[in-house]
């Protein structure tokens, strides 16, 4: 394995790969340089003399300021870099980016819905209206458990907090979700779950999500019976008879949706993991399918690199909005815009938000932006979409799901068990990791700095992706996880 690496040739840092001990000699280029200090794994150290005031490069952009003259072989980390950023800005329009040219064809066996819409999964979902009838799905869920049969997968309750006294743009988040998981083609069955006094009623959810197959989508009303368990669960049996005699059948590729997201990143991430996302979105988008990456205030200090890949001004325009509507977002709950990164990520190396996001975009591989979605909204559009959403990882997570994601390529240098409404597959950033949490890490990219190169484990990983949406199941399905959270932003009566 590689001690260190120098990710971009402008870069005037280097980072460690595995702990190295102060006195450690490194070769870069011509130069020989001595470590003053010992770096942490996923850490970074000069290879240069910089001055104080001087950019810091990483991956061949600025990722912060040296507080301090420095020179070579000296650790850098949050004690002494600090971040470029600024607010609100103004942007420019300078496309730059390559078309992907088409590959050859590729199939999946998922279920083709009668609206003609695809799924991976064929799972009945509870989904409530309001969190007074949480521990009505969830009881709901274990009963109906005997009923499964056919082709059903599993039945599954998603309790949540909202659905009620709650106001403007904080209830039509709740309304705009559900209704879209409703929607949702993994779901073979949905009975939506109701008290029947809430804001986020039945009735009103209804005329957020139209048309609907009767067969498929139950409503029951829990203070409109005598008796909810019982006609719960009969009305559960009667969606797992019509989901259960659905078979799964031959697609291609250009119908599945991947969502791509990180959580817990570390120094590694943005060297191994999340270029090998961004290799596998760009192998998908050769094949007619689609791509979303979200969490946007992880797109602060590397925004410029996704607004110039637009495919137009239009979608620029867009861009731009996204970007500086969620900076205005914290501005107007008076927070800080680059609050980040978070603990766990300055523990894994990761200094800066510029630092952060530089790594964290590279899951968007090199593709052309062919769409821009506001949160709750669907996507329709082919190839690599921007989805308006925070970085916290199960409300991005559920947003990817709610806007028709299949799948969900999640990578961690930490590691997490969390699950979401759909297929989550967790990626590590490092073997160690991989290794110690098999029970959560479904594929290794550490890898890449052991010996296999980007193009052998992007091709494992379109293997894994396509068994996973032909039916296998990732760690967190095994381990019975699903999980969802919506975005709070409001007043709460």
């Amino acid at each position: 394995m590689q001690e260190y690496i120098k990710i971009h040739i402008a870069d005037n840092v280097a980072v460690a790969l595995e702990e190295l001990e102060a006195g450690t000699v490194v070769k870069t280029g011509n130069e020989k340089v001595m470590l003053t200090q010992t770096v942490p794994a996923g850490h970074k150290f000069t290879i240069k003399a910089i001055n104080k005031n001087d950019r810091i490069i990483k991956y061949g952009f600025p990722i912060g300021y040296a507080k301090e003259d420095m020179g070579p072989g000296i650790w850098i980390h949050t004690h002494n870099i600090i971040t470029t950023l600024g607010d609100i800005l103004d942007y420019s329009y300078r496309p730059s980016y390559t078309e992907i040219a088409p590959t050859k064809k590729a199939c999946f066996k998922g279920y083709r819905r009668p609206d003609g819409r695809v799924g991976i999964r064929n799972e009945i979902w509870i989904i409530p209206t309001v969190g007074c009838v949480n521990s009505i799905a969830v009881s709901m869920e274990k009963q109906a458990v005997p009923f499964i049969a056919g082709s059903v997968e599993a039945v599954v309750a998603f309790p949540h907090p909202y659905g009620c006294s709650q106001l403007g743009d904080d209830q039509e988040n709740t309304r705009q979700i559900l209704a879209d998981l409703v929607k949702h083609p993994n779901a073979g069955g949905i009975l939506v779950l109701g008290l029947g006094c809430e804001n986020s009623s039945i009735e009103e959810l209804k005329s957020y999500i139209g048309p609907y197959d009767e067969r498929r989508v139950k409503f029951l009303q829990c203070q409109d019976v005598e008796d909810e368990m019982e006609e719960g669960l009969a009305l559960l049996e009667k969606l797992i008879h019509y989901a259960g005699s659905l078979k799964r059948e031959e697609i291609e590729a250009g119908e599945l949706i991947v969502g791509m997201k990180c959580g817990g990143s570390d120094g590694l991430s943005g060297i191994t993991a999340n270029p090998l996302v961004g290799s596998f979105s760009d192998r998908l988008i050769s094949k007619g399918g689609t791509t979303i990456l979200t969490e946007v205030p992880e797109m602060f200090g590397a925004e410029t690199l996704l607004m110039n890949r637009c495919r137009n001004e239009e979608i620029f325009f867009k861009t731009v909005a996204m970007i500086n509507n969620f900076k205005k977002y914290f501005a107007d709950y008076n927070q800080p815009i680059y609050e980040n990164p978070s603990p766990g990520n300055k523990k894994g190396g990761i200094s800066t938000l510029e630092d952060k996001s530089l790594g964290c975009t590279q899951k968007s591989g090199s593709a052309p932006v062919s769409g821009v979605l506001d949160y709750g909204d669907i996507v329709k559009t082919k190839g690599l979409n921007l989805l308006s959403g925070p970085g916290n990882d199960l409300v991005a997570a559920t947003a990817l799901a709610a806007a028709g994601a299949h799948i969900i390529l999640f990578t961690t240098g930490r590691g997490t068990p969390f699950a979401s409404p759909v297929p989550t597959i967790k990626i590590a950033s490092n073997t160690p990791l991989s290794q110690k949490k098999a029970n959560w890490i479904d594929f290794n990219a550490g890898q890449l700095v052991e010996g296999t190169g980007r193009e052998e484990l992007t091709e494992r990983l379109f293997q894994y992706v396509f068994e996973v949406a032909s039916g296998r199941k990732v760690k967190a399905e095994l381990a019975g996880y699903h999980d969802m959270a919506i975005f709070k932003k409001g007043v709460t009566l």
